[in-house]
């Protein structure tokens, strides 16, 4: 079977740090532009794929992203919680691409992985939600709408590397992972962002 690993879209930022409350954006317009064009990608043309199943993190970000595909597809969206990104349950989102324009010291540390206080147990509960896809669906093409953290933890488990944030997945770019019953995990393809370049949609606002 094959894995379609989909970083969510551009997401709005979202501050509830006055309240306590969980930040869960919805994505911008941008971001549903973004949605769309991946959509239009996998179920139109040439590009046309034979996804089988949609699953997406329980973040509104990554839902939305992949419900333009599902909708095409005439799916429903399953929602897989154990690729939920690393920070689930903080007051506060800011898109990393605004962080790094803005020079926030918080995106330098996100990408050095100083941002996860345990990213070993983090990579070991995204590699368990995986192997639960994968499981479910033998002999399926499976797209899975989750998160830069998410994507990277799950392509360093594959790829066998120490290091977890080794990488950043950009907006709705595809990053494939084939997995073959034997138990063989194979890296096919990493940020693929066609559907982006022929919209001549960018990739943030900033």
């Amino acid at each position: 079977m094959e894995l379609l690993l989909i970083r969510h879209a551009l997401p709005t930022t979202v501050d509830n740090r006055d309240t306590g409350r969980e930040a869960d954006p919805d994505l911008s317009n941008l971001g549903r532009r973004q949605a769309a064009a991946l959509a239009d990608w996998l179920c139109t043309g040439p590009t046309a794929e034979p996804v089988d199943a949609v699953y997406a993190s329980p973040k509104a970000r990554a839902v939305q992203t992949v419900a333009p595909l599902a909708e095409r597809l005439g799916l429903e969206v399953a929602i897989e919680p154990l690729v939920n990104e690393y920070d689930a349950g903080e007051p506060e989102y800011v898109p990393m691409e605004r962080l790094r324009a803005l020079g926030d010291p918080r995106w330098g540390a996100i990408m050095a992985g100083e941002d996860l206080d345990d990213p070993e147990s983090f990579r070991d509960q995204v590699v368990v939600g995986m192997e639960r896809i994968i499981a479910a669906n033998p002999g399926r093409t499976v797209a899975v709408g989750c998160h830069g953290g998410v994507v990277a933890a799950y392509l360093s488990h594959v790829l066998g590397t120490d290091r977890v944030m080794f990488f950043e997945a950009r907006y709705t770019a595809i990053s494939r992972v084939a997995a073959s019953s034997s138990g063989h995990r194979s890296l096919r393809s990493v940020n693929e962002l066609g559907h982006l370049r022929l919209a001549g949609i960018p990739l943030s606002d900033v």
